[in-house]
């Protein structure tokens, strides 16, 4: 297929004939329309031309072009699949009525991190002093699996580039991911790595060298990128360790690629560590600046394109001793953790069971989020994961499950969770390296008696 150069409109001589509002509105359709076309299909010569049209031709078709078109562009996915409606998202986030929870937040100097709630955003700020940093890090990592594109949506508004001010949007921590960022007043993509061993922003690709349109006024949109205007940044990865990486912005409905790193049949190695990572927004002065700088965090999302499959077998946490003495107030049966070797894992708490020893007391339990332990002490118990059956007592924490368990002198009632996959409930890291603990907790409605329990999770890093 050609592309799309001459457009005859009709003639808006005529007002009478032509409204020149919904005159004004058709241009614009069609012309994203022609992008759109311009875009996505590119003639490519098959390797067994003459295979295929005597193919057709045995089936009794006639005047075979011997040009088999590819279809490519955003309108595929990473594995250039056409997009379809059936994404499955892994996480949202919006700054209605609080800031999103969901995010572990960092502030050096004098910054600050404040809501704006007439317009659900988060203004992330620094003053004029040196070493003002400001970063907002999902607590959570986002599971990848191979063989499916890995959508990230982050929307913002950048301060102005300044001198000795950077800011970063994207898919990435310390160590990984993909990030746009604004250093100084020079506009980049970025693929950081962490195969070394050391991470390395060395894959730093500046708007004067992106291989797509450059957003600079003069590629096929004819759009200037202004980054003190909201943007929608987009990404998606093909990342089975070697893929192709694309990037850049959604502008009026259409999503423009800027650039992508392709890495299949160019390097030794993967191109990152991982492709399970946070999303993450970072305001940070590399110097004294003129003035105060601002960037605002607006919303994200994480999406697997294609859906995703629950196929995890469970591990289970087990105290393997009867807990005695249990009264009215909760006491912890068995807690999890990740190790600090494994903060970048995927576990979801899933299942739990707990069991009255001998007795007709009734029992409320509950599972509960980052409660302050007394006399833990956490052993391994899987490749990701550590546990604690040694704790003696409990504070604090959020219940995020509960069930009620009836004793009987007939036998003994069982409390149990979930078993789909819950991503909220995922096991989150802060900023500084501080795993999340669910604990699994028993109190009597009333008297004294005897429990034994245990908890399951889903490791899906693997």
């Amino acid at each position: 297929m050609s592309k799309i150069t001459n457009v005859r409109l009709p003639d808006t001589s005529s007002t009478a004939v032509y409204d020149p509002q919904k005159f004004n509105q058709l241009v614009r359709s069609l012309e994203q329309i022609i992008l759109q076309l311009n875009s996505t299909y590119t003639p490519v010569t098959s390797e067994n031309t003459l295979g295929a049209v005597s193919w057709f031709e045995s089936r009794g078709e006639s005047d075979v072009s011997s040009t088999i078109i590819n279809p490519s562009g955003v309108a595929f996915d990473a594995f250039n699949r056409l997009r379809v409606s059936n994404p499955f998202t892994l996480f949202d986030s919006q700054n209605r009525y609080q800031k999103d929870p969901q995010f572990s937040e960092s502030l050096t100097g004098s910054a600050t991190a404040t809501l704006v709630s007439n317009e659900s955003s988060v203004d992330m700020t620094t003053t004029t002093a040196s070493g003002d940093k400001a970063i907002r890090q999902t607590y959570r990592v986002f599971p990848y699996q191979p063989g499916k594109s890995l959508l990230v949506l982050a929307t913002f508004v950048m301060n102005a580039g300044k001198a000795n001010l950077r800011q970063r949007v994207g898919y990435f921590n310390a160590d990984n991911g993909l990030f746009f960022q604004v250093n100084g007043t020079t506009k980049s993509f970025v693929l950081r790595t962490n195969t070394s061993g050391t991470p390395s922003d060395a894959r730093t690709v500046d708007q004067a060298d992106w291989n797509g349109d450059k957003l600079d006024g003069s590629g096929p949109s004819g759009i200037t990128l202004n980054v003190d205007k909201a943007q929608i940044l987009w990404t998606d990865f093909e990342w089975l360790g070697v893929g192709s990486v694309r990037c850049g912005f959604v502008i009026n409905g259409v999503f423009y690629v800027c650039h992508t790193f392709n890495n299949a049949n160019d390097l030794d190695k993967v191109y990152m560590t991982t492709a399970i990572l946070p999303v993450r927004y970072e305001i940070e002065n590399t110097g004294a600046t003129a003035s105060a700088s601002t960037m605002t965090q607006i919303c994200s999302s994480v999406i697997s394109e294609g859906g995703y499959q629950q196929k995890a077998s469970l591990t289970w946490a087990r105290r393997t001793t009867v807990l005695t003495g249990v009264t009215t107030t909760f006491v912890p049966i068995v807690s999890i953790r990740l190790k600090s070797t494994s903060l970048g894992a995927v576990v979801l708490p899933s299942i739990f069971h707990a069991i009255p020893i001998g007795s007709t007391l009734d029992y409320e339990i509950a599972l509960v989020k980052n409660p302050t332990l007394t006399g833990a002490s956490f052993t391994s118990n899987s490749t990701n994961v550590e546990m604690d059956v040694t704790a003696t007592a409990l504070t604090g924490g959020t219940i995020v499950d509960l069930n009620y368990t009836a004793g009987s002198n007939q036998g003994s009632g069982t409390a149990t969770g979930d078993t789909e996959y819950n991503f909220d409930n995922q096991l989150g890291v802060t900023i500084g390296g501080t795993s999340d603990i669910y604990t699994l907790a028993a109190r009597t409605i009333s008297g004294t008696d005897d429990i034994i329990g245990s908890m399951s999770y889903y490791d899906l890093t693997d």
